[in-house]
């Protein structure tokens, strides 16, 4: 069972359907016992950063999900917002985050040709995957995926960057951390290539 976390900040129910569709069994919830025995997690997200933490310490699953990540090894996905709580602090708020991927979140900043590029980074694109044995692998050249967002990851360490993605600068589009991944751009909007991300991550991958 994929327990997708409802703390009132994302398209759980779009996730849902699109992980009905290809038969991997999911529940929306916010329940601790549900986390707890959950096989895997989602942690989605849209909206602003301090809220959604607020949000999780308020249901009192900072903790947990803390303990079932780092301490047990569950495999998590974060998504859009979700994968930016998994960093260390935003630009966009002063409470900390998650701190699974050592990172902070960015606001876009755009100078030189690229200055008059339009903020949010909203529409598809593609990403360019740098690791093998990940729940990416397998998407034909050209898989395009929608993002809507101002703000973007930066990772410390190179080998926690899954995917890039350019948008008047690279940024890292998808990130990996064992047991722990995340994606900027939205699967669950992404038509068959969206598909193609959250069969690999319910089936094993990443």
């Amino acid at each position: 069972m994929i327990a997708i976390i409802d703390y009132g900040m994302g398209n759980a129910g779009s996730i849902h359907n699109m992980l009905a569709r290809i038969g991997a069994e999911s529940t929306i919830t916010s329940s601790p016992d549900s986390i707890a025995a959950a096989e895997k997690l989602i942690l989605p997200g849209v909206g602003a950063f301090d809220q959604a933490m607020t949000n999780l310490r308020q249901l009192g699953l900072v903790s947990l999900l803390d303990d079932r990540v780092m301490g047990q090894g569950v495999p998590i996905l974060g998504i859009c917002l979700g994968m930016q709580l998994l960093s260390r602090s935003s630009e966009e708020g002063t409470l900390p985050g998650l701190g699974w991927i050592p990172a902070r979140t960015i606001r876009f900043r755009f100078d030189g040709p690229a200055a008059g590029l339009r903020i949010p980074h909203m529409g598809w694109n593609r990403v360019e995957v740098n690791r093998r044995g990940s729940i990416l692998d397998g998407l034909p050249d050209g898989a395009r995926f929608y993002f809507v967002h101002s703000y973007h990851v930066c990772c410390e360490d190179p080998q926690n960057v899954l995917a890039t993605t350019n948008y008047g600068i690279t940024f890292h589009s998808a990130v990996i951390r064992g047991n722990i991944a995340g994606t900027q751009f939205h699967p669950e909007k992404s038509h068959k290539f969206g598909l193609h991300v959250l069969r690999r991550f319910a089936e094993g991958g990443g």
